[in-house]
């Protein structure tokens, strides 16, 4: 998270240089931070906090550098003690920057800080601000109301988490044959059906359809789906269309005049997903990724807007007994499900700490994300769940 880079830079008393995005992933995007951002939004609303420059000044691009990989989740006390790097650096390459810092037990400054980098500096550049909010204000023209469906069921998700259920031989090899040809990606061998009953997986298309006609959705609901390329194609998205015919994806919303700026740049075509998901009038996640994480909060930290976050774990053992005739009745699967969600709504509640019986730094893993819910240092409310 580049508002992790930020408090980090606050701590160490550093200039930040304008990030470079990830180009190795599985899109290949070329974009750079000012093709989705709002470069000079970002430098001015946080010129108070830290000095932002965009690019390396040219008296130091040839000077010795530390290439760093600052430890996950660290504290404070961490970056005090890696303020000794300036004795012999002028200039720290940081390789990576995601949850640079610990979720909890910091300063609230420095909480508030990341807020203030994540949901006031950080805006989508124009170009994107603009067509996102045509694509709201068409939906809002449709039906009035919408939810907007994160729908994490890509090649690469589905490579990376080892799930495969419901694939087909031919395309589970596939992706056992990306994941193991993904020098970044640790893990190799993954056992699809442990991932599944561990509720590590996406929820598939006709899972999702499940899940929300059970929640008490009626088939006409409008549903955008926001998400890259599913995998599988048509024949997929016509198990989830079964349930719910009307179906919306940008392709359909926009022109493709309107659409060729963004054309093969996966990391600009999902912040149009993000303001539609953000300004929906629910957002339904169908796995924990990092764009999910970030809409949830965001859409807590403006109000705790509806958020309805499947309990994949606790579906996978309804859907299996739904499935084998242990739960007979459609209305008993629907009630089950329906209290099952009665909390995860988005209403407010703290942050979750670290799952109980893990010791060590191992601990912090298993922490809710601080973007994932902000509260309470970034949000006032005193009713909480």
């Amino acid at each position: 998270m580049i508002s992790d880079m930020v408090a980090v830079a606050y701590i160490m008393n550093a200039t930040l240089v304008i990030p470079q995005l990830d180009r190795r992933s599985f899109w290949q995007d070329s974009s750079i931070f000012s093709d989705i951002f709002d470069e000079l939004h970002f430098i001015t609303t946080l010129q108070g906090n830290v000095r932002i420059v965009r690019e390396l000044p040219k008296e130091l691009e040839l000077v010795p550098r530390a290439r760093k990989h600052f430890t996950s989740w660290s504290s404070m006390g961490y970056y005090k003690e890696m303020m000794q790097l300036w004795n012999d650096h002028q200039v720290i390459h940081v390789a990576k920057s995601d949850s640079r810092l610990a979720n909890n037990d910091l300063p609230l400054d420095i909480q508030r800080l990341r807020c203030r980098a994540l949901y006031h500096a950080l805006h989508f550049s124009p170009p994107i601000e603009s067509l996102g909010k045509k694509l709201v204000d068409r939906l809002r023209m449709r039906s009035g109301k919408y939810i907007a469906l994160h729908l994490s069921y890509e090649k690469d998700m589905l490579a990376f988490t080892g799930c495969t259920s419901g694939l087909t031989d031919a395309e589970s090899e596939e992706l056992r044959i990306m994941r193991e040809n993904t020098k970044h990606w640790k893990v190799k061998d993954i056992n699809s059906t442990e991932q599944r009953i561990g509720g590590f997986c996406p929820l598939t298309p006709k899972e999702v359809g499940i899940f929300l006609q059970a929640i008490g959705y009626p088939p006409s609901t409008l549903i955008y789906v926001a998400s890259g390329e599913i995998y599988g194609g048509d024949a997929r998205l016509s198990e989830l269309m079964s349930f719910f015919p009307n179906l919306v994806f940008k392709e359909k919303l926009a022109t493709k005049e309107e659409l060729n700026a963004f054309a093969k740049h996966a990391s600009q075509s999902a912040a149009l997903d993000y303001i539609v998901s953000l300004e929906s009038d629910v957002f339904v996640p169908s796995y924990s990724g990092n764009m999910a994480r970030a809409v949830e909060g965001h859409r807590r930290f403006l109000g705790h807007r509806k958020t309805i976050t499947p309990d994949r774990k606790g579906l996978v053992r309804l859907f299996d007994e739904l499935e084998s005739g242990q739960l007979r009745e459609t209305s008993s699967f629907s009630d089950l499900v329906q209290q099952m969600h009665k909390n995860r709504q988005g209403a407010p509640r703290k942050r979750k700490g670290p799952s109980p019986g893990i010791k060590g730094k191992a601990r912090f893993r298993t922490e809710e994300s601080f973007y994932e819910n902000p509260y309470p240092e970034c949000i006032c409310s005193s009713k909480v769940v």
